[in-house]
C-alpha cells in the first residue's frame, strides 16, 4: 500500500508498486522524498534526492566555488600589476612621498557647502567663472557646494581662497 496518498488507490502488490503514488511497476528506485527512503517509479523519481544527483551537485558547486576563486585570485593579480605598472613600481611613493600636512583642510562649518553656493549666486557667479578664477577645476568647487570638501580632498589653501573671494566664513576656529 502506498505511504503516500495520491487518491490513485494502490495496494500491496508485493513491494512492486511505487511507495509514493501507489503505481505498480517493477522498476523502483530508491529515493529521499522529504527524509524518507522509498521506493519510487521513474515519475516519481524527480522528486527525491538522488544520491548520483546530490553527487553531480556537489561537483557542480567545487568547481564554481574553485572558478570563482580563481577568478578573483586572477583579478586581484591585475590589479596589483596595473598599480605596479602605472609608474612602474610602488617606488615613486616613496621617493616623492605625501605631505598631507602640508595643506590640510580644515574643520568646517555645518553647512559650508550651502553657504558657497548661496555666496556664489549671490555675486552672479556660475561654477565655472568662480572654478576659473580660483584655479580650480569645476568637479573640485562642485564636491564643496555639495559637502563632499573631505573626501574630495580639498586642501586648506582652496577653502581660504573662497573664504575670501566670497566673503563667508567656512572655517569652524
Amino acid at each position: 500500500m502506498a505511504k503516500y496518498s495520491t487518491n490513485r488507490g494502490g495496494g500491496d502488490s508485493g513491494g512492486d508498486s511505487c511507495e509514493l503514488c501507489g503505481r505498480a511497476t517493477t522498476k523502483l528506485r530508491r529515493a529521499n522524498v522529504a527524509g524518507a527512503n522509498l521506493l519510487v517509479c521513474s515519475d516519481c523519481a524527480p522528486h527525491g534526492e538522488n544520491r548520483h544527483t546530490d553527487r553531480k551537485r556537489e561537483q557542480s558547486q567545487t568547481t564554481r566555488d574553485d572558478s570563482e576563486r580563481s577568478r578573483r585570485k586572477r583579478a586581484a593579480q591585475r590589479t596589483a600589476k596595473m598599480y605596479d605598472s602605472a609608474k612602474g613600481s610602488a617606488k615613486h611613493w616613496e621617493k616623492e612621498g605625501t605631505n598631507y600636512e602640508k595643506d590640510r583642510l580644515p574643520y568646517l562649518v555645518s553647512g559650508y557647502g550651502d553657504t558657497v553656493e548661496s555666496a556664489r549666486q549671490d555675486a552672479g557667479l556660475q561654477l565655472e567663472e568662480l572654478a576659473a578664477e580660483l584655479d580650480l577645476e569645476e568637479k573640485q568647487l562642485l564636491a564643496i557646494e555639495q559637502g563632499r570638501a573631505t573626501r574630495a580632498n580639498i586642501g586648506g589653501s582652496v577653502i581660504r581662497a573662497l573664504e575670501e573671494r566670497l566673503d563667508v566664513t567656512l572655517v569652524d576656529e
